[in-house]
């Protein structure tokens, strides 16, 4: 018969088995790791368009599931639109220098949201609630502004943005869909990070999974793929990943030199200019 030192020992170990069982449930329950290693939202907004020199429209609208979610409409030369999806820390005040690029050097119309509890955006951050704003954004787009969804909306997508660029160019039909320093699942970074803190260990205590390479293949829209070859958050290899996975017709485009945050400076003119072909490429009926 076992000895009652082996006794304890096993009645220690299921104990601290049961323990972390319960811990991984509560976990998954709340989503406390997703907001503490996926989500930083900035509350509030720290500037405005007004001071870029650009006007504007304050757009509230309403997620499928009834929540209020707030964004920047800003008019373009052009009736094409940029739907911009940012990354995952700070709110869109943040993001004035993107709107400006976009606005001032392609022409080109801007309609950025804040994500459900960023901003000015009621609720709480989840994945399921990151897409159902994307794509009560993009049909703000066509319903209150008239647009061809087909010819003038084009989704772009940087960092946990990518995500939800994919999400909803699956759902919706657009000119075109552009996926910037994007994962291509929160799998592939516990595997292939340089987080410690997203290791494959502490993977199935998040209830995010952000699997855009599975997603992918299902794109209605021409799709480009831009990613920093340096980039030291989201490793390269998963835009080659992202880009593999996806349909025809596709562009891939490596910003030599660049990380995760200096895409624009490191990509300088040329990288204006790949934008621009993308964006305002001739697309025949079929989408070629």
């Amino acid at each position: 018969m076992p000895s009652n030192r082996i006794l304890a020992a096993l009645r220690r170990c299921a104990i601290a088995l049961a323990s972390i069982a319960v811990i991984g449930a509560l976990l998954r329950q709340t989503s406390i790791l997703d907001r503490l290693l996926i989500y930083f939202p900035e509350k509030g907004l720290a500037s405005t368009p007004i001071d870029a020199g650009l006007k504007y429209e304050d757009v509230f609208l309403t997620a499928a599931d009834g929540t209020r979610v707030h964004g920047w409409h800003v008019p373009g030369e052009s009736r094409v639109t940029l739907l911009w999806l940012h990354g995952n820390a700070g709110n869109i005040s943040r993001r004035l220098d993107n709107i400006l690029l976009m606005r001032e050097r392609l022409g080109a119309g801007v309609f950025i949201i804040d994500y459900r509890g960023y901003g000015l955006s009621e609720g709480k951050p989840s994945e399921k609630g990151l897409y159902m704003d994307a794509e009560a954004a993009f049909d703000w787009l066509v319903s209150e502004r008239g647009l061809d969804a087909e010819r003038e909306i084009v989704i772009f997508g940087r960092s946990l943005g990518v995500a939800a660029a994919v999400e909803t160019a699956v759902r919706r039909e657009a000119r075109g869909v552009i996926l910037e320093s994007g994962f291509s699942s929160i799998a592939d970074m516990g595997g292939m990070s340089r987080l410690p803190a997203l290791s494959r260990l502490t993977l199935p205590l998040f209830e995010a999974r952000y699997d855009s390479a599975s997603k992918i293949g299902g794109l209605r829209s021409p799709a480009m793929i831009l990613h920093g070859d340096r980039d030291e958050t989201v490793p390269f290899e998963m835009a080659r990943r992202l880009y593999a996975a996806a349909p025809e017709p596709k562009t891939f485009y490596p910003i030599v030199g660049a990380g995760h945050n200096n895409t624009v400076q490191v990509g300088g003119e040329a990288y204006i200019e790949a934008l621009r072909s993308f964006i305002f490429a001739e697309r025949t009926a079929d989408g070629d």
